[in-house]
């Protein structure tokens, strides 16, 4: 996914740098929370965001910054298709480290009473895991991925011919499209939208069809939806409104015949940067979510930015010596903890459950 020079360098990196430092601060946020709390969710939203700043590393520092600005020239063939091979790794990453959040709140929300005794920190941990190296593995194909741009003016070979060559250059990628090409653009398509978005819409869908069912039945008895939840169906949206247009564009370079003129080559170039950056802003957005949503987080983060503000270390926290919890669930809350049978969890050293009281 690289940012090129149709859009204003200075915006582009201007809004880079703001999404890795939201990022960063939400790192520094998140481990604090982790350390306080041993919360499956957190430990989710702590990989994600470690995941974006390896997008925004690789994308706008090693593609973008290193290539266009310090070296001034193209990588390699080979050291490129290995970036890009870490790029899409670290995309699919950003991704599918969601899915198991999701999987998460729907255990919680719909399940309360076994959330705890399938979602600890140790398992966590070994599903965050299991994620990276999943996605890594899944970008080794994309060594090979097709060029899509050729038929963008200033991105062809030709680089001073006219509209008439270069759509002619087009033409000719487009004839020479492989089945293993189709292959991997339907795969990236599928992997990095539909299917990520199958699972989203069909578990949320039943997560807010739980919530608005049992809305009314505990509203006067300090019922709560669960900030955690409503981050996540937050995320969630908003990655479905940025990623549509890259899918949609990647589609249609695949597909479609290059532009008859320069200057529709030109304004086809234009949405294409605006696509691959909404893309991109869905790794920077996260922060300004979690600052809406939960009152903790932006406590914390207005902390973190005080201390950093006055150049002073921040005061240790406390730490309870264990986790007192019935669950996460939204359902049950402290007014209607008597009306199930208590069961009080502590952590072991190895972050799993241990059943203390009940």
């Amino acid at each position: 996914m690289k940012v090129s020079p149709a859009l204003p360098p200075s915006l582009t990196r201007r809004s880079e740098a703001c999404s890795s430092s939201a990022n960063i601060l939400t790192v520094v946020i998140l481990s604090q929370l982790v350390l306080r709390r041993q919360k499956s969710s957190y430990n989710y939203l702590l990989a994600l965001a470690a995941a974006d700043i390896l997008v925004l590393l690789l994308i706008v520092f090693v593609d973008f910054i290193l290539e266009d600005f310090i070296l001034g020239t193209a990588l390699p063939p080979s050291l490129n298709n290995a970036v890009q091979v870490l790029e899409f790794s670290s995309i699919h990453t950003s991704i599918w480290i969601t899915v198991p959040l999701t999987i998460d709140r729907y255990i919680a929300v719909c399940h309360p009473l076994r959330y705890h005794t399938v979602s600890f920190p140790a398992r966590t941990r070994k599903v965050i895991f299991a994620v990276y190296v999943g996605c890594l593995i899944s970008a080794a194909p994309y060594y090979w991925w097709p060029e899509l741009w050729h038929s963008l003016p200033g991105v062809g070979s030709g680089g001073g011919g006219g509209g008439e060559e270069v759509a002619a250059g087009g033409g000719d990628e487009r004839n020479k499209r492989t089945v293993a090409q189709h292959v991997l653009v339907w795969a990236h398509c599928a992997t990095v939208y539909l299917l990520p978005c199958t699972v989203f819409f069909s578990l949320n869908a039943v997560i807010v069809r739980k919530l608005r069912r049992r809305r009314n039945c505990f509203r006067l008895r300090g019922y709560s939806t669960g900030k955690t939840t409503a981050i996540l169906l937050a995320i969630t949206s908003v990655f479905a409104v940025l990623w549509a247009p890259r899918t949609l564009m990647i589609l249609y370079h695949f597909y479609s015949p290059p532009p008859a003129s320069r200057g529709a080559g030109r304004l086809l170039h234009v949405l294409t940067d605006l696509a691959n950056m909404l893309a991109l802003l869905n790794t920077g957005v996260n922060f300004f979510l979690y600052c809406f949503i939960s009152k903790r987080f932006r406590g914390m983060a207005a902390n973190v930015l005080r201390a950093l503000v006055n150049c002073r270390k921040q005061p240790p926290p406390f730490y309870a010596s264990h986790n007192f919890s019935i669950t996460s669930s939204p359902w049950i809350s402290p007014a209607n903890s008597h009306c199930i049978k208590m069961l009080v969890y502590q952590y072991d050293k190895n972050g799993k459950p241990v059943c203390i009281s009940s």
